[in-house]
C-alpha cells in the first residue's frame, strides 16, 4: 500500500523535478491510499493558486485511490503521534493512516524524514 502526501501530489500535478518519482505510486491506484486530509490540502492549494475548476479536477484524480476518512480511532492515534513526535496535525494523520494500513508514505516533506516506511525525495528547486 502507498500514500502520497500533499507535497508529492502537488509536485506531480505541477510536473516538477520529482514528478516521476511520485508517478510510481500514483499510477498503481489499486494500492493507493488517500487520507482525506490530503484531499483538503490539495483542494485548498490548487484553489488558491488556480481556480475552483482546477481544484476539482485535481481532487477528482485523487478519488482513483482509496479515500480514508478521519475516523474517531485514527484521530486519537494521530493526536498521540503528534504529541509524541511534535509533528503537525496533517503529518500525524498521514503517518497514522500509513501505519494503520501498512503503507509507505511517499513525500518530499522533510518533516517525514526518519520515520519508518517513508520514501523521502529531497525537494529540487526548479
Amino acid at each position: 500500500m502507498n500514500i502520497v502526501d500533499s507535497s508529492g501530489w502537488l509536485e506531480f500535478f505541477a510536473d516538477g523535478p520529482n514528478a516521476d518519482d511520485f508517478s510510481v505510486p500514483l499510477s498503481d491506484t489499486e494500492i493507493l491510499i488517500v487520507p482525506s486530509i490530503t484531499v483538503f490540502e490539495i483542494f485548498k492549494v490548487v484553489l488558491r493558486e488556480r481556480d475552483e475548476d482546477s481544484a476539482l479536477s485535481a481532487v477528482s484524480l485523487m478519488r482513483q485511490g482509496r479515500i480514508v476518512d478521519l475516523s474517531f480511532e485514527l484521530s486519537i492515534q494521530a493526536a498521540k503521534m503528534s504529541h509524541e513526535f511534535r509533528i503537525s496535525m496533517a503529518d500525524s494523520i498521514i503517518l497514522t493512516t500509513a501505519y494503520t494500513y501498512d503503507a509507505t508514505v511517499w513525500t518530499q516533506d522533510s518533516d517525514f524524514k526518519g520515520f519508518q516506511n517513508v520514501k523521502y525525495f529531497p525537494k529540487i528547486s526548479s
